[in-house]
Parts: structure tokens; C-alpha cells; sequence
């Protein structure tokens, strides 16, 4: 098993969208990216912890490459917005992917060159490319939240 982490909006509905890919063992929400200890929800909603909400990703490479994902990934949101996803405004919800190993990084990397050489968009690609920190699971009532307002869990 490998890991991913994403940032790319509000983590409810990026978590579901990753949940039920082939491939995708495990996701779990919360915070990366900021220099609180231990965030809570409440806390990264202020904008103020510098935290990222995100979802990390166990998965297994057999089933699903990690550049597989990264199309997931790109597809799920509009990497062109800074700190924002829809209505959602603040720098909890920018766009940031989390790399855990070099190759991950050079691959991201190759993956937002050709995003970008495509010419999909008409402004820039905002999303920002890291390494990855400590992963601040998010409260239990945000894990899984959509598939269990849905009853799917």
C-alpha cells in the first residue's frame, strides 16, 4: 500500500469522489500544510493555522498508479483558483498536492506540465506541489460524512 494526500476544496466531497475508485484501499480527512499543532476543525476554519484541508489516500499501486490518481485528482476541481473551491473561500481550501517521496513529486510535477501545455484552462494552474507533513486526522464526524448522509457507510 501506498499513500496520497490531496487538497482540493472542502474534503467531504473530494474524500467520497477518491473513496470509490478501484484501487483506493482507504481515505481518511483532515489537515496538512499549516503550523498548528493538532488542529481542530473550528481552528482550520478560521483561516488562521495555515492547514489545508485534505484527504489521504491509502491505495494500491497494482490497481491504481499514482499518476492515475492525479488525474482524479485534477479533474475534481479547478486547479486555477487560489485559495478557493466554488463557494468555498479561504487558504483551507486551496489547492496543494501533498508529495510523501521524490517520485511522487517528479511525477506531480510532469502531471501539471502537460495540464498546462494542454491549454485547458484560460489562467494559470494555482495548485501548489509539497511535501507532504503530519497528516491531523480530521474529527470522526467529518470521516466518510457524505457516503453516511447518503447511507452508504
Amino acid at each position: 500500500m501506498e499513500t496520497a494526500t490531496f487538497a482540493a476544496g472542502c474534503f467531504w466531497g473530494v474524500e467520497e469522489a477518491f473513496r470509490t475508485v478501484a484501487g483506493v484501499e482507504e481515505t481518511a480527512v483532515g489537515f496538512m500544510g499549516g503550523h498548528a499543532e493538532d488542529p481542530s476543525y473550528e481552528q482550520v476554519c478560521t483561516d488562521e493555522t495555515g492547514h489545508a484541508e485534505v484527504v489521504q489516500i491509502r491505495y494500491d499501486p497494482e490497481r491504481i498508479t499514482y499518476r492515475e490518481l492525479l488525474e482524479y485528482f485534477w479533474n475534481l476541481h479547478d486547479p486555477t483558483q487560489v485559495d478557493r473551491q466554488g463557494p468555498d473561500v479561504g487558504s483551507q481550501y486551496r489547492s496543494v498536492i501533498f508529495c510523501h517521496t521524490p517520485e511522487q513529486k517528479q511525477i506531480a510535477e510532469e502531471s501539471m506540465r502537460a495540464l498546462e501545455e494542454a491549454g485547458r484552462y484560460d489562467r494559470p494552474i494555482a495548485t501548489q506541489i509539497e511535501p507532504a507533513g503530519t497528516f491531523w486526522r480530521a474529527e470522526d464526524y467529518h470521516q466518510k460524512y457524505i457516503a453516511r448522509r447518503r447511507g452508504l457507510c
